[in-house]
């Protein structure tokens, strides 16, 4: 490289961080000042925590136990005392995340779900070498996120930026606690925005990232160079076990919209338009004469007396934007209601019969079901929802102690067949639960993967 390429790449790297507000606090051996995100980061940092969690479990028994013809070999020899099973041998088990203070003053930590999940003990640590037991404010599964409380004072936080203003190159820099090494900073540039059907959450939407995110790493912060925060580090993609440069944040758009329904009322209750959509294909796009590249989600139902069909959206019609922000899948659409609280209104953009239009439209409440043991015992415990296509339920969420989650089902599973029976909504679900009271064969769909589980 000439010297005035390498004077002018140099030129650039320094007005690119003078406009970031990211200082130059050193200097090379001529007195030249350099670009670093040192002084940012030194805000930054003291808002990131690290996150131990523990639980207490039962030592698992000896299987033949539960067989009454084999018990009876296993039971105490005369003379000799039974240990009561509330003595068995128990162990704690621990794993470590990240998390992120949001308000100092109130104490509100932000961090993914599936780093709390199942615990009865949560430990944060800060950098200066305090530590705190947590309490769980309250969960958002579908989201993966979780707020948890601390009480302590003198705490820094990360201010919250807005993630709809993001583009895809901006720079990034993600903070956490991989493979609990500690804090740990990567940089990096926003690869992608909008992600769905990755099969991780209920909700997708992310930002994808090539700032090295690890195992660890999850619940920790994605900041932008002016250290404002943009989103919850979350999972990546990892043949290889580690980070191949492909990892995923949820947008704090989404995750503040969570927390302030959890900190509020202790819980998440999301609304939907009551209808049901289609992706886009080729062939559709033809048939429906849309323009080529045209981008949107397909109307192929509206639910009766719901607010879709009192705001006049029809099936046929093309959802193109919400609230001025385009949609270009159902996933990304799904995400885009999912943050609306019930009552919201939101402005759909949207194509009929080759004409735009824009409807105000109402928020009304999610049609959900948790399975009580009066449908079926053996599903006792497992939230289903119709899933966006209406081509079967989506399991949202399930009890961790339940049969279902013991057998290997998971949320964002959806169930398209029950005992040979091809299902579609609660009505057919039901019936097909019907034919069997000793044992179901559920078909499911696990990431496009099609397979069969037995619960019996």
């Amino acid at each position: 490289m000439s010297q005035l390429k390498r004077l002018a790449f140099f030129l650039f790297i320094v007005c690119f961080f003078s406009a970031a507000h990211a200082g130059f606090p050193l200097s090379d051996a001529s007195g030249n000042k350099l670009p670093s995100l040192s002084p940012m980061l030194k805000q930054v940092n003291p808002a990131v925590v690290n996150i131990a969690t523990f639980s207490t479990n039962s030592q698992a028994q000896n299987p033949l136990m539960n067989d009454p013809f084999f018990k009876r070999f296993f039971q105490s020899r005369p003379g000799q005392k039974r240990r009561p099973e509330s003595q068995a041998p128990r162990k704690r088990r621990q794993s470590a995340g990240s998390g992120v203070i949001v308000d100092a003053a109130k104490g509100i930590i932000m961090t993914n779900h599936h780093v709390i999940k199942n615990s009865d003990e949560v430990r944060v640590s800060l950098t200066d070498g305090r530590e705190f037991t947590a309490e769980i404010k309250g969960v958002d599964p579908e989201l993966d996120i979780a707020i948890l409380h601390i009480d302590a004072k003198n705490l820094a936080e990360v201010r919250l930026g807005d993630s709809n203003k993001l583009d895809v190159g901006d720079f990034v820099v993600a903070i956490g606690n991989p493979f609990g090494l500690g804090q740990t900073v990567t940089t990096g540039i926003v690869s992608a925005l909008g992600r769905t059907g990755l099969g991780i959450e209920g909700y997708e939407n992310f930002i994808q990232t090539d700032a090295s995110i690890n195992p660890g790493n999850s619940g920790g912060a994605l900041v932008s160079l002016n250290g404002e925060l943009i989103g919850i580090n979350t999972a990546i993609i990892a043949p290889s076990g580690g980070n191949v440069g492909i990892g995923f944040a949820i947008p704090v758009n989404m995750a503040q919209a969570s927390m302030e329904q959890i900190l509020a009322t202790g819980e998440v209750k999301r609304g939907q338009l009551g209808v049901s959509i289609q992706d886009i294909t080729p062939e559709l796009r033809e048939a429906f004469d849309l323009k080529n590249g045209q981008q949107g989600v397909l109307i192929t139902g509206v639910a009766e007396d719901s607010e879709a069909e009192e705001a006049g959206i029809k099936a046929g019609d093309v959802i193109t934007a919400v609230d001025g922000r385009a949609t270009s899948s159902g996933g990304q659409l799904r995400s885009q209601i999912g943050i609306k609280g019930v009552g919201d209104k939101v402005e759909l953009s949207l194509i009929r019969e080759g004409k735009a239009k824009k409807l105000q439209v109402g928020i009304g409440k999610q049609q959900s079901s948790t399975i009580d043991g009066q449908l079926h015992p053996l599903l006792e415990g497992i939230r289903v929802e119709p899933s966006r296509d209406n081509n079967g339920l989506m399991v949202v969420d399930l009890e961790p102690n339940s049969r279902a989650a013991y057998i290997g089902l998971r949320p964002g599973d959806l169930i398209v067949g029950v005992n040979r029976k091809r299902v579609t909504d609660f009505n057919s679900f039901s019936e097909a639960l019907k034919l069997s009271q000793s044992s179901i064969l559920l078909q499911i769909s696990r990431n496009g993967r099609p397979m069969y589980v037995v619960i019996r």
